[in-house]
């Protein structure tokens, strides 16, 4: 029997996601600037709120808050996103949904890889918004032909990381030493590197297809683009950013302010304007590129199917109204109306099916066991034996990722909507069937229920 003490991928996810936040902080100052205005907001809003600071100790997420964080990739090659899989598996991260991003104009599909159960996100609920480029999508035969060999002369994992890859793969996981070793030789595929791999010239004309296939083609690696805290006041976060002359987005993406969040809401800095250095017959031209920036996230109500159309329903009416997208003056206005048609408190988003919720016994659910054994959920509920917290929804909105995509690469929104999902070649190039998010969630609440007759 073997005795090897292996550390668990929660652990090895927390150690990566310490020493991404470290890195990014060095490269992006900024992002920290964030990570302090974020941490004073969630302290006031939990001192305001008790209830809610009661709800997030009740269901393990107040622990979380301070260190969770989502960051987001854009590769090339069905090679280096299938090698990413095998990466993040060896942090307990797994793919989670599928993404359409060209619906807005954008030349991705995407999934996150992300851990799946109640006690994983518990322990460290870090997320890695990844994206392939859609290399079929560039309409100019020549340049698309000049991208993909661009693309398949690099390299973007240290030998040390796939060597480690394959170890944790074959041996069943890693030693603390090893895992260590595994978290340096990852970050490196995501750092910041200065020296572009293309001409200045090549540069520019695959910016001129998409600033984001510039990103993907004229770099080493796929360097991290944003690290994303997690308010529990967006509002306030964007007020803040603001009043200390942060350049903020003028547009809060997702649903409008509500009583009870529902989904993603999602802010952002505009992309830094930096310095790099493209190779020219032996010398070096210098040149600027945008991509990289810091975002802000609050999360809310994980729905249901139903409730997802209905939010997707309200969001396109309010997107479409007059034409404006949601670059309209009135936007604002238009996002609220429309959502006043979605229930905005929990014992209606509950009944009618529209979210997910935790179910637990209370004091007095615990000391009556004859009732908790025939009554259903509802009623322990309404006795006080039981209650009903919103799951905390994890994932991403594809017209929200877009929409901050498009404002930090420098571009205006594109209104000609044109989809172009393809899961089936997304999975075939990740090398594994992506899982549904709502599947997910609808585990975690029978889970739940199941626990209060347990």
């Amino acid at each position: 029997m073997s005795t090897t003490a292996f550390v668990s991928p929660d652990d090895i996810r927390t150690l990566f996601a310490q020493a991404m936040s470290s890195m990014y902080r060095t490269e992006v100052p900024l992002y920290g600037t964030l990570v302090d205005l974020v941490a004073e907001i969630n302290d006031a809003v939990l001192t305001d709120n008790p209830a809610l600071a009661d709800q997030l100790d009740r269901n393990d997420e107040r622990a979380r808050l301070a260190q969770e964080r989502h960051g987001a990739i854009r590769v090339g090659t069905a090679a280096e996103l299938a090698t990413l899989g095998r990466l993040f598996a060896v942090m307990g991260m797994h793919p989670v949904g599928y993404y359409d991003l060209s619906v807005a104009g954008v030349p991705v599909h995407s999934t996150a890889f992300r851990p799946r159960t109640a006690a994983a996100l518990a322990h460290n609920p870090f997320r890695v918004f990844t994206s392939l480029l859609r290399l079929e999508l560039i309409e100019d035969p020549a340049l698309r032909e000049q991208a993909a060999q661009i693309l398949a002369r690099r390299h973007i994992f240290t030998d040390e990381c796939l060597h480690l890859i394959a170890q944790a793969e074959r041996d069943g996981g890693l030693e603390e030493t090893e895992a260590r070793r595994f978290v340096l030789a990852a970050l490196e595929t995501f750092r910041w590197h200065s020296d572009a791999t293309v001409s200045l010239d090549t540069y520019h004309a695959l910016s001129k297809a998409h600033r984001l296939i510039a990103d993907v083609v004229s770099f080493r690696g796929p360097h991290i683009n944003h690290l994303t805290p997690r308010t529990l006041d967006i509002d306030a976060a964007q007020a803040g950013m603001l009043a200390r002359g942060i350049d903020a987005k003028a547009v809060v993406e997702g649903p409008p302010p509500r009583k009870c969040p529902i989904l993603l809401r999602q802010t952002s800095f505009k992309a830094l304007e930096e310095e790099v250095n493209f190779p020219e017959d032996g010398r070096s031209d210098v040149g600027t590129h945008t991509a990289r920036f810091g975002e802000i996230e609050q999360r809310g109500l994980a729905l249901t199917p139903k409730g997802r159309a209905l939010y997707d329903q309200l969001l396109n009416q309010a997107r479409d109204a007059g034409g404006a997208g949601s670059t309209g003056g009135d936007y604002t206005t238009r996002l609220a109306n429309a959502f006043a048609a979605f229930p905005d408190d929990h014992d209606t988003l509950r009944r009618e099916g529209l979210g997910y919720y935790r179910y637990a016994l209370t004091e007095a659910g615990r000391a009556d066991k004859a009732a908790v054994g025939y009554l259903p959920a509802e009623a322990l509920i309404a006795a006080g034996l039981a209650t009903a917290d919103p799951i905390v929804y994890e994932d991403f909105l594809p017209v929200s990722a877009a929409g901050i995509f498009q404002s930090n690469l420098g571009g205006e929104e594109q209104r000609a909507y044109a989809a172009h999902a393809n899961r089936e070649a997304f999975e075939q190039a990740l090398g594994l069937k992506v899982e549904d998010e709502f599947g997910i969630y609808q585990r975690l609440q029978d889970e739940s229920l199941a626990a209060l007759r347990g």
